[in-house]
């Protein structure tokens, strides 16, 4: 990183000069592509299938031309980032220096690094002395005591402070806490599940909660939907906004043709510091928002991924509160109860439920299903219950 100093004590940070120019001349390039690819579409003469063929051929190269300039914005973005950061002030440095020294760590530049709507993290290097070994969550409840903040460390801060100086961010802990649990039952005769999980944790105060429910049930079903997953965790950690993620798997799929199967998706993205959440469902079963004893579906509606060349799942909006519960099912735990209105069925038996602990949520509400289907198991069953509550 580059560093210069400005005004007032205020400095930033950013890549150095020949990796920025580098990062810019790729996504320069990656433009260029996108738009070699980027034409309307003109059919030759020819027969019907002859013209179905040259359309599926131009909706890949639009996909590609999107997903081209989607690398180059992400590129561009990171070329471009500048962190700006103030010193601490003189006598809270000392207090910190001072107080960490008597339980043998010695701290090192601490600083301010502004983040979004107004919170500061903590930037400071530390080391133990003699060899010794602290976790940084002790670290940090220390740090957060002495001035008066809670803070706690960043996901890519190192887990220990030891010997050897390293640098730590410590963020503002968020207003709210998720908890996640989650319930499986494989089809009868299956040895495996056609259904996935994920729960991923960013450092900007965001928990998300993916599912996905692969086509038909067994080994191929498994692999789907857990590719399906594995692919939006890798383009989310890659700093993909959620829909361009959604996108980005949902293209995969349909380029691969028509003899790919067709995984759902569920995701369920929470803020942690503002106590929002925001649904998006492709092909995804109903979800439930469970606030005391009353308890709002959010059914589903869109086709599953693969079917179409772009989706664009519209997204659900909640302001969460204090002892929320999000609830995610498989299609297989509300077929499970029959009916007509068999969601508002499950609604009123979620409303009913009096636990706590999300994960004994998810597994009361597993075992109603395998009732409600009179002890059989027609379909994989999951249930994956987000429990919110204020820190």
């Amino acid at each position: 990183m580059r560093r210069k100093g400005e005004e007032r004590g205020l400095h930033t940070a950013q890549v150095s000069d020949l990796c920025r120019r580098r990062l810019l001349s790729y996504a320069d390039s990656f433009h260029e592509l996108a738009r070699s690819y980027d034409r309307q579409f003109e059919p030759e003469q020819g027969d019907r299938e002859v013209v179905l063929v040259e359309r599926r051929l131009w909706e890949n190269r639009q996909i590609i031309s999107g997903h081209l300039d989607e690398m180059a914005k992400i590129m561009t973005e990171a070329a471009c980032e500048v962190l700006s950061f103030s010193p601490m002030e003189g006598r809270k440095k000392r207090l910190l220096a001072q107080a960490l020294a008597e339980e043998g760590i010695q701290v090192e530049g601490p600083c301010y690094l502004p983040r979004e709507d107004g919170r500061q993290a903590i930037v400071l290097t530390m080391s133990t002395r003699r060899g010794g070994k602290v976790s940084v969550e002790d670290a940090a409840d220390m740090i957060s005591v002495l001035l008066d903040r809670r803070l706690a460390p960043s996901g890519g801060s190192p887990y220990v402070v030891e010997g050897a100086p390293q640098s730590f961010i410590l963020e503002e802990e968020p207003r709210f806490l998720a908890l996640t649990g989650f319930s499986k039952a494989v089809k009868e005769d299956e040895d495996v599940s056609g259904d996935n999980y994920a729960v991923l944790e960013s450092d900007k105060g965001r928990v998300t909660v993916m599912l996905s429910d692969g086509t038909g049930s067994g080994e191929k079903a498994g692999r789907d939907s857990e590719r399906v997953l594995d692919l939006m965790e890798k383009m989310l950690e890659a700093g993909y906004g959620v829909d361009a993620a959604i996108n980005m798997v949902n293209a995969a799929l349909f380029t691969a043709g028509k003899d790919v199967n067709h995984p759902t998706l569920d995701i369920c993205d929470i803020d942690l510091y503002e106590g929002s959440c925001q649904l998006r469902k492709v092909g995804g079963a109903v979800t439930f928002l469970k606030r005391a004893q009353e308890v709002e579906q959010m059914p589903g509606g869109s086709l599953p991924l693969g079917i179409f060349g772009q989706v664009e799942p519209e997204p659900v909006c909640l302001q969460l509160q204090d002892g929320d519960y999000l609830i995610m099912v498989s299609d297989g735990v509300v077929d499970a109860f029959g009916g007509e209105d068999y969601e508002s069925a499950l609604a009123g038996l979620i409303a009913g439920i009096q636990d706590r602990n999300p994960g004994e949520i998810a597994e009361r509400l597993l075992r109603m299903a395998i009732c409600a289907g009179a002890g059989k198991i027609q379909d994989d069953m999951t249930v994956g219950v987000v429990g919110i509550w204020k820190t």
